[in-house]
């Protein structure tokens, strides 16, 4: 009998690529996606690793798939952006070893700055894209996507979302499979994107999408449950799960490859139903998609076109009917998250707020800082956009403006290194404060360059800030206890007044770890 276990969407992931015979993991932490490279990581035949960030841990997978392995990929919805650049490439020149990447989409915000649907990418960049709906389905389809990664000479996308990388379901396990490393053959015509090769390969990507339509069409992965031929609901990834139990009597299609879309089961699905709705998070894919086929539907008219959906949501939306789920109880005061009791990181930002400066904040930790009790972030935009920010600001703000750049250890080795290269290069004034606690704490406390080990637990290199910023440039570089308040307000004066650039490195471990060892 195969083995059964509970396993979160995340788990499951990590078992099917375990099972599917992957060799390489790689990714950069980030909620909903972290726990995805934390499991593969415990598979002492996968080589896994936390990537300084997005962009390099592409690159390194499609180096691996080059050499014949099969590699998965993981981030969240936004490292994706970081990504973009070899992924656009990458569907041009194609892999060697099967490559699937894990976008994982948050509806509902829960830890990011925005609610962008990477659906789009998939379309965007011509990529097939998988969506499971449970934990069970995430295991099946990571497998199934080396499949068709190899099939079509293609990266794949696996979408997760929030719940389905979070909640828990039974999932039946199987074997690991060991496939042998594809042999590389040299192919500058297939590998090498300069334009004239460029051009040649675009005709490739046409000609498989042609055959990636009509998979998508007679693929098991969607599929028409008929019910009530009155109402006809055509929904993916969780909101399937929410579907079938608000309207249990409704017909529906389930897309579980979600591009390119099914044209054809879509048009044999909406002639057998009188009433045609879309169920979709985020954006408005789906239902455009099937408006374009010109075929009428309801969705986001109904629905919210804003955060996540519940069973609930839908019945009072569509079936106009109480949920009959209590709301969240009245008069309970509002516990805003803050930092950790202890935090070495506390006192820099009300030395910024009390002396009035302008903070360019980041990704992370300090993001808490822009909520009461401190209210000191001015900004906070993307991961490593706090350092080139502060440089635009000291272009143009009046000399009697002081301001800084604030960031993280592992913000500043995911995208603050070129920022600062720019401001030395650029010859700014600009103050940038790194919060050295020599781990990536947000997430959930993994490894960076600074730490001193490896997402395996084995001892690496401990790069050291203050040498790299040196090396960058910046002749200006001080350390600050983090906990000796009047010391860091004492340095922040003299460098913000000073019209060179400098660094401020605090330095504290995060509380958390020295309480846990």
């Amino acid at each position: 009998m195969p083995e059964k276990k509970l396993m979160m969407g995340n788990e499951a992931v990590a078992r099917g690529a375990w099972e599917a015979g992957v060799r390489v993991s790689t990714a950069y932490p980030g909620t909903p996606a972290t726990e995805i490279n934390e499991y593969m990581s415990t598979y002492e035949d996968v080589d896994t690793e936390w990537s300084v960030n997005e962009k390099v841990s592409l690159e390194v997978a499609i180096g691996a798939s080059l050499m014949g392995a099969r590699v998965l990929c993981s981030m969240k919805q936004v490292g994706v952006n970081v990504a973009a650049d070899p992924l656009f490439s990458l569907v041009y020149t194609g892999i060697n070893g099967g490559l699937v990447i894990v976008t994982a989409d948050e509806p509902g915000l829960h830890s990011s700055q925005n609610e962008q649907d990477n659906r789009y990418y998939a379309m965007f960049a011509q990529v097939p894209m998988f969506e499971p709906a449970d934990a069970q389905e995430a295991r099946d389809m990571v497998k199934r996507a080396f499949e068709v990664s190899e099939q079509f000479d293609t990266p794949v996308f696996l979408r997760m979302t929030t719940r389905v990388c979070h909640t828990r379901t039974v999932v039946e396990c199987g074997e690991r499979t060991e496939v042998p490393l594809r042999p590389y053959e040299k192919n500058p015509a297939k590998y090498t994107m300069v334009p004239s090769h460029a051009y040649r390969r675009h005709f490739d990507v046409e000609k498989r999408m042609t055959k990636l339509i009509a998979l998508s069409d007679t693929c098991e992965e969607n599929r028409i449950e008929m019910r009530s031929p009155d109402f006809g609901v055509v929904t993916s990834g969780v909101c399937y799960q929410y579907v079938r139990e608000a309207l249990p009597d409704y017909s529906v299609l389930k897309i579980g490859m979600s591009y390119p879309i099914p044209n054809q089961l879509i048009r044999t699905f909406a002639s057998q139903v009188k009433y045609l709705y879309v169920v979709e998070e985020n954006r408005s894919y789906l239902e455009k998609a099937i408006l374009v086929l010109g075929i009428p539907v309801e969705g986001k008219e109904q629905l919210l076109r804003v955060g996540e959906f519940n069973a609930g949501i839908l019945k009072r939306r569509i079936m106009h009917q109480d949920s009959g789920q209590k709301g969240p109880a009245q008069n309970v005061p509002v516990r805003t998250p803050g930092f950790c009791k202890g935090c070495g990181h506390k006192f820099i930002f009300e030395v910024l707020a009390e002396n009035n400066i302008t903070v360019c904040g980041d990704i992370g930790c300090y993001g808490l800082a822009a909520l009461p009790p401190y209210n000191a972030l001015d900004t906070l935009i993307c991961m490593g956009a706090s350092v080139g920010m502060n440089h635009g600001v000291r272009k143009v703000a009046p000399k009697e403006l002081k301001s800084v750049g604030v960031l993280g250890d592992s913000t500043f080795f995911h995208s603050g290194m070129t920022n600062l290269a720019n401001i030395v290069f650029n010859k700014s004034d600009a103050t940038t404060i790194i919060l050295d606690n020599r781990i990536t704490a947000m997430t959930g406390h993994q490894p960076n360059p600074s730490t001193g080990h490896n997402v395996k637990g084995l001892e690496s290199p401990a790069l050291d800030i203050e040498t790299l910023c040196r090396a960058l440039g910046i002749k200006h570089v001080y350390r600050v206890d983090g906990y000796k308040k009047d010391e860091i307000k004492a340095r922040v004066l003299e460098e913000v007044a000073r019209p060179e650039a400098s660094v401020i490195i605090v330095d504290e471990k995060c509380v958390m770890v020295k309480k846990h060892g």
